[in-house]
């Protein structure tokens, strides 16, 4: 009788963390921008306007990142037309103290705001996302394709839907069975600032964000995974997915699971093989040896006037 009691107590435990059930993001406040706060001049947004354009695109960064890894592509597009807009999420690029107990509702609905400006100002508003920053982008998608602010075209790379799951054979980090119980405790572990990476190579050194292990933050977000994949056939405008097959950070099969279940008019899909290098192959746009290929296609994936609209 004390095995089966045992036993049901420690299957009710993994259960409790693994499929969060009952959780809710607690902190809702609504984020304020204030860079002033910054731990380095390179994580600040990247602005890049020019009077009179009616065109442009929003370049979201990922977790627990900056914009800073869009410095190339940023100018890139600049110079092929666009203006742009790479908004440094509030508190990330902060004190990782202040981070740390922010939450996925409170970036995503900060982002909202941002993109309805702009989407009024803009006849043609592009959205791109890396890693988490890909997550978002596909929410906003969710929320408004098929209504008057749909975005034009929206792009993601590396985004994931899915974290841990049996039934899709994806397993990211399987610490995380028992992060629940541990951000019980703490919100973060061995939490850092991390301006340049001198051990990595290929502009992976150029690296801005925060190193350890944001538990509460990052609970958040796997949560928000969930809802985002669920709602996947409700994006229905041009979307373009990109993932590196060995990429180290977001498990490969979440590109396949998007490209099945998004509803997309115009969908396309690129699987860049990356060689040998010392970072993860997964913030592509970072990265000298893909980068100028890889925004090049962007652009020409943007800037196809024959398939906008659904058209062929």
């Amino acid at each position: 009788m004390l095995t089966i009691i045992i036993d049901t107590i420690v299957i009710l435990f993994l259960l409790w963390n693994a499929t969060l059930i009952g959780y809710r993001d607690k902190n809702l406040t609504p984020l304020v921008p204030d860079e002033t706060k910054v731990f380095s001049e390179k994580a600040k947004s990247i602005l890049l306007t020019k009077e009179g354009n009616r065109k442009a695109i929003i370049l979201i960064h990922g977790f627990p990142s900056t914009p800073a890894l869009y410095a190339y592509s940023a100018k890139r597009f600049f110079d092929a037309g666009w203006d742009v807009y790479a908004p440094l999420i509030p508190t990330f690029g902060s004190d990782p103290a202040e981070f740390a107990d922010t939450t996925f509702t409170q970036w995503f609905n900060y982002l909202c705001t941002y993109y309805e400006k702009l989407r009024t100002t803009y006849p043609t508003l592009h959205v791109l996302g890396t890693s988490m920053g890909g997550l978002l982008t596909l929410k906003l998608g969710e929320k408004y394709c098929n209504t008057p602010l749909e975005p034009d075209k929206i792009v993601t790379i590396a985004a994931p839907v899915v974290y841990n799951s049996l039934r899709d054979k994806v397993i990211t980090d399987r610490r995380f069975y028992i992060m629940r119980t541990v951000a019980l405790f703490t919100p973060s572990i061995g939490a850092k600032v991390v301006d340049g990476n001198p051990t990595s190579d290929d502009g992976n050194e150029e690296w801005v964000g925060y190193g350890g292990l944001f538990v509460r933050a990052g609970m958040s977000l796997v949560h928000a995974m969930k809802e985002v994949r669920k709602n996947l056939g409700s994006i229905t405008c041009p979307l373009f997915a990109i993932q590196d097959v060995n990429d180290g950070t977001v498990p490969f099969k979440n590109l396949g699971i998007i490209q099945r279940e998004n509803g997309s008019r115009d969908f396309r899909k690129l699987e860049t093989t990356m060689g040998k290098f010392k970072h993860k192959r997964h913030a592509l746009l970072l990265y000298r040896s893909i980068q100028q290929s890889l925004t090049d296609t962007i652009i020409e994936f943007l800037d196809d006037k024959e398939r906008q609209n659904g058209q062929t």
